[in-house]
């Protein structure tokens, strides 16, 4: 790909101020740009192993928060979302056959938690009570330098989880430990996969490579950005020699509160905004092609990710205005053909930074706390919805391909900038969806995604600004009628998830409460009120896929 001067893509839009107004000039047609058939399980999840038990609740008394939320992905799906076991404490978990509990978490006396030990209860739990399917990654202890340590865990879990174990990961963010450099992480952790693959029967890759936490530093042809360890540069030292890797994983976390210094800048507008999610995921577009074309179009995973690290921030990260991100860093990373994405959940961890700002209880960003704790009570919050809004979006469809429509793409790949017309500074975005088992295939899409990011927020007294956005070029006929869904909540910041709505009904108890809303327009415009969202079914299409 050139990643020279930027020249707009033909998908262009007219933006106007004020109440915004969004002209899409089309085609309708399949663009160049778009990404390779989206996986089902697109939008999935990682727990801390930690914390895991905590979720999902024991055999003898499971969590029915968790049950009904991850139950509704699948129900709208058909597939459940996948679920990766691991994170920081995973480089401290070990095995005992003989521990009556499915799990022991070793705290010390200053809070901080030293290691985990699980038992064959733990992979019961994630049997019985995670929705039938689901597929599994587990993070394996690298940083103990224990290889017999992590073969019992691999074992075990192959035995646990008949049928599920999806893949396996060796360490978690090894670019924080041991100074690795490319090389010397291959030359441990490629016998270790093979050995793993070899002591399990394993007769096709079953191994995650990175799970690397640094963001790539660009430029990216550099010696530094080089000498960074990541996917690239460990299929480049020889980590697949004996062709154990399946998939490629790395982290992204766009902001922080692990020091005062990145604090400051982990806020909502920041947050809710495309032009920075955009030039924050094009840091890792040379990567993902790198990976693709070694391993495959699937291959690169977003294998941990959320809002803010450290835990999130309390009033960004636990708000509707993270609903809104999580939209638009879904589609967008979809759109750079990252296969899955895996949203963290777990609390904060001492060991994490001495200079943090959170300190104990759940993660601000969590979707949902399981049980009570020290920031609060069980609960969802409003960025579960945000799930069912790409839940709804790929539902039973196994050929959907995803492109930005505006602002665009660029020919260097990026969205961002002006030259795709984008005056509405990050706020206003569209994604369209075509599906190549319906008729018309790549002629029309057969849903689009709107978001409207303007910040609004609860507390404002004034007149909530409105967007329109025009996508009359985009239908078959003129007087197509289209149906919309709409992701709402009183303002960016609203905590609640009772007052939080997609297609008209709340999920704060798990289940929907309230009617289903959906609304018939005709003529191709579609208005979506600041900090909302909306999904955009073109209905000559629905009545064929339903």
């Amino acid at each position: 790909m050139n990643w020279g001067p930027l020249v707009a893509f033909v998908l262009n839009a007219f933006v106007s101020a004020s109440n915004l107004t969004v002209t899409v000039s089309g085609p309708p047609t399949l663009p160049e740009t778009a990404s390779h058939t989206l996986h089902p399980s697109l939008a999935s999840f990682s727990i801390e192993t930690a914390f895991f038990i905590m979720y999902v609740g024991n055999t003898t008394s499971p969590n029915i928060l968790t049950r009904d939320l991850l139950q509704n992905i699948k129900d709208r799906i058909g597939i459940p979302a996948e679920i990766r076991i691991g994170g920081i404490t995973a480089d401290s978990t070990f095995w005992n056959p003989s521990l009556e509990a499915a799990i022991f978490n070793f705290v010390d006396n200053t809070g901080a938690l030293i290691n985990t030990t699980i038992g064959w209860e733990f992979w019961d739990a994630a049997r019985e009570l995670l929705p039938e399917g689901t597929q599994i990654t587990v993070n394996l202890n690298l940083e103990s330098l224990n290889f017999t340590g992590a073969l019992a865990v691999a074992e075990s879990a192959v035995q646990g989880l008949p049928n599920q174990v999806a893949a396996f990961e060796i360490g978690n963010e090894p670019d924080h430990y041991f100074s690795f450099t490319a090389k010397n992480y291959s030359n441990i952790w490629e016998p270790w996969s093979a050995n793993i693959s070899s002591a399990l029967n394993f007769t096709t890759p079953k191994f995650q490579l990175a799970a690397t936490a640094d963001d790539p530093l660009w430029p990216y042809n550099t010696i530094a950005a080089d000498a960074q360890l990541d996917c690239v540069s460990a299929l480049a030292a020889g980590v697949d020699d004996a062709n154990t890797v399946e998939w490629c994983s790395e982290h992204t976390y766009q902001y922080s509160v692990c020091d005062p210094t990145r604090t400051a800048i982990a806020t909502l507008p920041n947050l809710v905004n495309h032009t920075r999610l955009a030039q924050y995921l094009d840091l890792w577009q040379p990567r993902i092609q790198s990976v693709r074309k070694q391993l495959g179009s699937q291959a690169f995973v977003i294998g941990e990710y959320n809002s803010v690290s450290c835990s999130g921030r309390d009033g960004v990260s636990n708000t509707f205005g993270q609903a809104l991100w999580l939209l638009d860093t879904i589609f967008y990373a979809a759109s750079l053909n990252v296969s899955r994405l895996y949203l963290h959940q777990g609390g904060p961890l001492a060991l994490q930074s001495a200079t943090q700002l959170n300190k104990g209880g759940f993660s601000f960003y969590d979707l949902w706390y399981p049980i009570d704790n020290l920031n609060g009570p069980a609960q969802v919050f409003p960025s579960y919805s945000a799930y069912l809004f790409v839940a709804d979006t790929i539902g039973s469809s196994r050929s959907l391909k995803i492109a930005n429509i505006y602002p665009g793409r660029q020919a260097n790949g990026s969205t961002i900038t002006t030259a795709g017309g984008d005056t509405s500074s990050g706020q206003l975005v569209i994604y369209g969806f075509w599906d190549e088992s319906h008729p018309t295939s790549t002629n029309f899409p057969t849903k689009l995604a709107l978001l409207n990011l303007q910040i609004y927020n609860q507390t404002q007294d004034e007149i909530r600004p409105t967007a329109s956005f025009n996508i009359s070029s985009l239908l078959s006929s003129t007087n197509m009628q289209i149906s919309v869904r709409r992701l709402q909540a009183p303002g960016a910041d609203t905590q609640l998830a009772n007052v939080t709505k997609w297609a008209g009904q709340t999920f704060e108890d798990g289940t929907a409460s309230g009617l289903h809303i959906e609304e018939k327009i005709e003529g191709g415009i579609v208005t979506v009120e600041a900090s909302s969202a909306a999904l955009v079914f073109f209905n000559d299409a629905r009545s064929v896929l339903i």
